[in-house]
């Protein structure tokens, strides 16, 4: 059986939801002490810097970033890291990721932060697939998307022309 891809989001789309998320952002956090992006790594993190930019441009809104660097397969058995330290106390911070399919890595990602001031936590993604196995739901997202188990998303942000698939 040949495995088939169709696309789900064009660069242009993609664009558009990032847009449109960083809207939002700036709409829910215009009494913010700042923004702190934490973008998983991989594909989290240049949505995150994507984001970062955004904001950046529309918004007044101080705007740090960290990447938070986690072991996927190992998730449980190994360190979450943060790439830099930053002050969050009074703070939203905001964890990016490509792809919300279960829950399981947004929650691990959450370690480095549970033992600061944050004034809120946020997460935003890209595509939810909507197959929660974990008490995670995101408050940004670009693009809602039911798949099966079996179905696999595949986030391209490389060169000048980024892409969702299915397949």
């Amino acid at each position: 059986m040949k495995d088939t891809m169709s696309e789900v989001l064009n660069h242009q789309q993609i664009k558009k939801k990032i847009t449109r998320m960083a809207y939002e952002i700036y709409e829910r956090n215009l009494n913010s002490k700042g923004v702190v992006l934490a973008g998983i790594s991989g594909m989290g993190r240049i949505l995150s810097d994507l984001l970062a930019a955004e904001l950046k441009a529309i918004s007044p809104l101080s705007i740090e970033q960290t990447e938070v660097i986690l072991d996927k397969v190992h998730i449980a058995s190994e360190e979450v890291k943060l790439t830099r330290d930053i002050d969050l106390q009074g703070k939203t911070l905001i964890l990016v990721d490509d792809v919300l399919n279960t829950g399981k890595t947004l929650v691990y990602a959450m370690k480095p932060f549970l033992d600061e001031e944050l004034y809120k936590m946020e997460i935003a993604v890209l595509v939810n697939r909507s197959h929660g196995l974990f008490p995670v739901r995101p408050d940004y997202t670009g693009f809602e998307l039911s798949t099966t188990l079996n179905e696999h998303i595949k986030v391209d942000f490389s060169g000048d022309n980024y892409f969702v698939h299915l397949h």
